[in-house]
């Protein structure tokens, strides 16, 4: 170890225009056992660009103008990734951890002030183990939502996880900042389900949870990725579903009362069972002329008693036979992916991501916006440059978890989560559709959650503040956006943060900052 240290001592101050030489040899040295050439990529690279792009789902973010790394690797095994951590250190390099390249931010594989940085892809890290018989799952982080929910059912169709509706969206992102699906409101958060994980931290060790210990375990579940480490695989609890369950998708016309139906849906859907989920979302052009309504719903059951419930708790969206079908759980996550009766094994191609040049942001709903402020709502999609409005409902389990349980805080009182998205297929066109997704998020300012006005960090939105540039970055600066995602929660991050990496080796633009504890003299870097 001396001598690989005293090696390093010579190949390390800086690196250069021979930085894939140099780097390429830090690995080797690092890592002996493998063909460490075969995973690194410098620009110059012939498969550079096509391996950046294969998975950036946000088209913004390919313009000559976006910073992008000066390497990217993709290992194959985890030796390969702590030498990518030690010869980054050894560097003074910032790193990047992409799974499934679908931050809003591209925060995973861009660096917004210009630093030089190191992108490791974990596409190649996407086993999935099934015991179907504990009822548990291992799973890599670069394996997608689609390929977990496939390989559950091929194994017991009466098992699921609770995650969300798009199947290219990989575990390292979804698990990280909490994930919200259609089967929250009876088992809660994907991360509320984790058991157990597998995190190479700072200093390159490989920790499962006893031997990272419970602050950090706490914090990877929800906390946001990109702070503490980088996590390696997922053990995940599954969850019983029915044989059959049962869908319905309506759209309603403003003609057809689609205002006072999301008024009233914003009361009915948090009292629901948990057995029962129903989404509601505000399109444009909904019969080709002016916006309207969609509500979308899984029950865990028959129709015959999905109807019956309907009936006596939301009688007004008039849901009849016609409109409810039976299926199998996995066929219901073909569905909610916008893929019809596809064969489930639609679900492993991880290429189907419509990309575009887009946007998101979130809000939270705690108390019901009032009949007359939804007629404003509704007239912002009238714009030839609108988005989507989709509206998860929360209550169920999703009420009775306490709100330090993990750092996704947004339990108890929720009505339900609010995502923004505006998407063009040109360049040309993004500019009008945030001028209007700014808009329409400031005329909702008095209308959802205040002090902080809270957001979900799976919907990373950079207007809601940054890190400052490079590693010093304050503590209190960082509250800003800090609390809006984490609430209380936020200060927790920041004191494991400071335990487990004070020297912000993880670091980007909404990265949790290091706090550090000293006899209750909080001090940052």
């Amino acid at each position: 170890m001396a001598i690989l240290w005293l090696l390093l001592f010579y190949i390390s101050p800086a690196l250069s225009d021979n930085s894939y030489d140099a780097f390429l040899n830090c690995l080797s040295l690092y890592a002996p056992n493998s063909t460490v050439s075969d995973i690194l990529y410098s620009q110059s690279s012939l498969n550079y660009t096509d391996l950046l792009n294969s998975t950036i789902q946000n088209l913004r973010f390919t313009s000559q103008n976006t910073t992008k790394p000066i390497l990217i690797l993709t290992p194959t095994n985890q030796e390969q990734i702590q030498a990518s951590v030690s010869c980054c250190k050894n560097y003074s390099l910032s790193i990047r951890v992409r799974s499934g390249g679908h931050d809003y931010e591209g925060l995973s594989y861009r660096s917004v002030n210009s630093s030089q940085f190191v992108l490791l892809d974990l596409t190649n890290l996407r086993s999935i183990h099934i015991n179907s018989h504990r009822g548990t799952a291992w799973v890599q982080s670069g394996a997608t939502i689609g390929e977990l929910y496939y390989k559950i059912s091929v194994k017991n169709n009466t098992l699921a996880f609770p995650a969300g509706t798009c199947p290219t969206v990989c575990a390292g992102g979804q698990f990280s900042g909490g994930g919200i699906g259609t089967l929250t409101r009876k088992y809660g958060l994907s991360a509320d389900n984790v058991l157990d994980a597998k995190i190479i931290d700072s200093n390159g060790r490989i920790l499962d949870r006893a031997a990272m210990g419970e602050d950090l375990f706490w914090a990877i579940r929800g906390g946001g990725g990109g702070s503490f480490g980088i996590v390696l695989s997922w053990k995940l609890r599954l969850v019983q579903v029915p044989e059959i369950v049962s869908i319905f998708i309506i759209n309603r016309t403003l003609d057809q009362g689609a205002i006072g139906l999301i008024y009233k849906w914003q009361y009915v859907a948090f009292e629901m069972e948990p057995d029962m989920f129903l989404e509601a979302d505000i399109q444009p052009n909904i019969n080709g002329t002016e916006p309207g309504a969609v509500f979308q719903s899984l029950y865990l059951g028959r129709c015959t008693d999905m109807l019956t419930y309907m009936q006596v708790h939301f009688p007004e969206l008039g849901v009849g036979t016609s409109d409810c079908r039976e299926m199998s759980w996995i066929q219901s996550a073909v569905y909610f992916a916008r893929f019809g009766d596809a064969d489930p094994k639609i679900l492993l191609d991880r290429g189907l991501q419509f990309k575009s040049y887009n946007k998101g942001t979130s809000d939270y709903v705690i108390d019901p916006i009032p009949f007359p402020a939804w007629e404003g709502i509704f007239d912002w999609f009238r714009s030839n440059h609108s988005g989507l409005m989709y509206m998860i409902s929360h209550g169920g389990v999703m009420s009775e978890i306490p709100e330090s349980d993990i750092p996704y805080p947004h339990r108890g009182r929720v009505l339900y989560n609010i995502q923004y998205l505006v998407g063009s297929k040109e360049a040309s066109d993004i500019e009008a559709h945030l001028g209007w997704l700014q808009g329409l998020r400031t005329s909702m300012t008095y209308l959802v959650s205040t002090n902080p006005r809270r957001a979900y960090v799976n919907f990373r939105d950079l207007d809601l503040g940054r890190n400052d540039v490079g590693r010093n970055i304050s503590y209190e600066n960082a509250r800003v956006w800090g609390e809006m995602y984490f609430k209380d929660n936020f200060k927790r991050l920041a004191l494991v943060k400071g335990e487990v990496d004070p020297e912000n080796f993880f670091w980007h633009e909404q990265s949790i900052p290091p706090l550090i504890d000293e006899g209750k003299n909080y001090i940052t870097l």
